[in-house]
């Protein structure tokens, strides 16, 4: 994807909506800065789990995320809920 962004006076620039969105980026993400002669090169700072608690869900956050590991989480948990509902006092 090629922009062209402008800087405001606060020296801030905005990200287009459609590259937040393939990048996966929220707000209060990170982004590590490399700039070399002429060029700023941006790199999102990933975590290291992809799988992190947010408002109290879990929630998957990946750039390249595949059905496969998707399905695993799923089921995963799915296996969870039914081992503790065997579990419940009946």
């Amino acid at each position: 994807m090629i922009s062209e962004l402008t800087i405001d006076a606060a020296g801030r620039v905005t990200l287009p909506k459609a590259l937040r969105q393939e990048l996966h980026l929220q707000p209060g993400d990170t982004l590590r800065l490399d700039s070399n002669a002429d060029q700023i090169i941006l790199h999102p700072v990933r975590l290291s789990v992809p799988i992190c608690k947010e408002d109290g869900i879990w929630v998957y956050r990946s750039t390249n995320p595949t059905s496969h590991s998707i399905a695993k989480l799923i089921a995963d948990g799915r296996d969870e809920r039914h081992a503790h509902n065997l579990a419940l006092p009946k």
